[in-house]
């Protein structure tokens, strides 16, 4: 049930479509990180972990930095497109990556992009459900982003050992890539708190008539108000 109210609410559409970019740049970084430090730069145990712990580093900067921002300065929107784009770039840097003291910085932007994705994501939930139904949604928001994971572990790891890492992380770039598309496209720019919906069918008496503002008649045993949309039991369906 949750996870059609999820799937009808169009910016966790978008953010469904930002997990994907998430799990390819997470899969990169946890399933190639020891191949890539120890096989490709002859490194050891210890270079294996700064080179996480880099990764780590950028995303608890931007999970730092980024509350203080957003808001009236920055949207969840700009920020979330924002992060998938520099994980793109990550993922096309990778490759072109001579030595272990240049993949730490690519690591950690890596990390920042994730932080700057999944940061937000907590109040975007919020935003989008009654109380009551919060549980629900996070849980739905669990169970779909590890589809996404779901994908992207194999994948990396299938592609790195028959092609390559290069290869593994340009294939991954396009899948971030194709999240940022499709976040784009899925969640609109101008996503208000507040929307002007039509109820055709609600009785007279019924209490959500004295909700919001503007309840106006809108037809036989209709009315029109605003305030703020979820999808819940008296909201099945996102304005156009």
């Amino acid at each position: 049930m949750f996870t059609s109210d999820y799937l009808a609410t169009p910016r966790l559409r978008g953010l469904l479509a930002l997990n994907l970019s998430v799990a390819a740049a997470g899969a990169m970084v946890i399933v190639n990180t020891v191949v890539l430090v120890r096989a490709g730069f002859g490194l050891g145990d210890r270079e294996v972990a700064w080179t996480l712990a880099a990764y780590g580093l950028g995303s608890m900067a931007a999970a730092l930095l980024l509350p203080r921002l957003l808001g009236e300065r920055v949207t969840d929107r700009t920020a979330m497109l924002a992060g998938a784009a520099v994980m793109v770039a990550g993922l096309l840097l990778a490759p072109l990556v001579p030595s272990w003291s240049l993949l730490l910085p690519i690591w950690m932007l890596l990390g920042l992009g994730n932080g700057l994705v999944l940061t937000p994501s907590g109040r975007l939930l919020r935003r989008s459900a009654q109380p009551g139904d919060r549980p629900a949604l996070f849980a739905a928001q669990f169970a779909l982003s590890h589809a996404c994971w779901l994908l992207t572990y194999p994948l990396a790891g299938m592609v790195g050992a028959a092609l390559g890492l290069g290869p593994s992380s340009l294939v991954l770039a396009v899948l971030a890539m194709a999240g940022l598309g499709a976040a784009l496209e899925l969640w609109p720019r101008h996503d208000p708190e507040e929307i002007a919906h039509h109820h055709p069918d609600l009785p007279p008496d019924h209490p959500h008539r004295a909700s919001g503002d503007g309840s106006l008649p809108a037809g036989p045993g209709g009315f029109q108000h605003r305030h703020a949309f979820v999808i819940d039991d008296l909201h099945g369906q996102w304005p156009r």
